[in-house]
């Protein structure tokens, strides 16, 4: 699924969704490469501070202007549509897609049965805090297709936080910004290798330097895995629904348990069985 979006400030198209059940089993991502998986209550490796405010202040370094013009050129070169446009002023234009590869589900607006959306209709700032009971009243969660694609028309200005706040505007989710990131993607050795990209990033600087090519580098929008669980982050909705995953997780377990020590109980009493007289 594909869905296409101009995203300079404001964004329009349309968007679709589905609800489900969701495990609490995620791929965990840093901002380091990696391959491996791992559960929801991972504790990676934590990253000194000054490492983190040199990687929120970092990005990739500015192409001049011949630079531009001439790896523009080279990239229309190899695409038979949405290719970039250089403007005047020395911006440019072009297309990125995003593919949302959510593991939890997200809330958005409740829908009553005439139709109409219960609270707001666009996602939260970063500063804002998370919602209390009453306005949980009117939420929701859903699941989105992990396969969802979406396009999104930039400028060479747009940041890696404009790119996260405008998906979840589109998509109308709630949630707050600071739970998602925005991941390179790229292919080496028949792997897939993620690095999350700082928040000043400009991903169609990347997507000018890497090229049309998928292989090479492709953006995927994941949950932020900072190491610690910021419960007061989720809505009521998703902590209700983290707490039923929970218990049938935890029956599953007990079951498997239950069953493995009765199979061995059963073959200690047909050993007894054989000894006696």
């Amino acid at each position: 699924m594909t869905v296409n979006t101009v995203l300079t400030s404001p964004m329009t198209s349309s968007n679709s969704m589905s609800s489900g059940y969701c495990s609490l089993d995620d791929e965990c991502e840093d901002f380091s490469f990696f391959t491996a998986k791992t559960s929801f209550f991972f504790k990676p490796r934590p990253a000194p501070k000054n490492e983190t405010k040199e990687e929120e202040a970092r990005g990739t370094k500015d192409l001049s202007e011949e630079e531009v013009r001439t790896r523009i050129k080279a990239y229309n070169a190899q695409v038979t549509e949405n290719g970039m446009k250089l403007a005047s002023d020395g911006s440019y234009t072009g297309f990125i897609k995003v593919h949302l590869r959510l593991s939890r589900p997200v809330t958005v607006p409740a829908v009553d049965l005439s139709g109409s959306e219960g609270g707001h209709n666009r996602a939260p700032s970063e500063d804002q805090e998370g919602t209390d009971c009453e306005q949980s009243e009117n939420r929701t969660s859903f699941y989105i297709p992990r396969e969802c694609v979406k396009q999104l028309h930039i400028s060479s200005l747009t940041t890696t936080r404009e790119v996260i706040q405008g998906l979840l505007t589109k998509f109308m989710v709630l949630d707050n910004p600071r739970k998602f990131a925005l991941y390179r993607q790229t292919h080496r050795d028949g792997q897939d290798l993620f690095q999350k990209l700082p928040l000043p990033e400009r991903p169609l600087l990347l997507r000018l330097i890497a090229g049309p090519d998928p292989q090479q580098l492709s953006f995927v929008l994941k949950e932020n895995e900072t190491g610690e669980v910021e419960w007061h982050a989720f809505s009521v909705p998703e902590l209700q629904n983290f707490l039923v995953i929970l218990e049938k997780e935890e029956a599953e377990r007990v079951r498997a348990v239950e069953q493995k020590y009765a199979m061995y109980r059963q073959k200690l009493q047909q050993a007894l069985q054989q000894h006696d007289p």
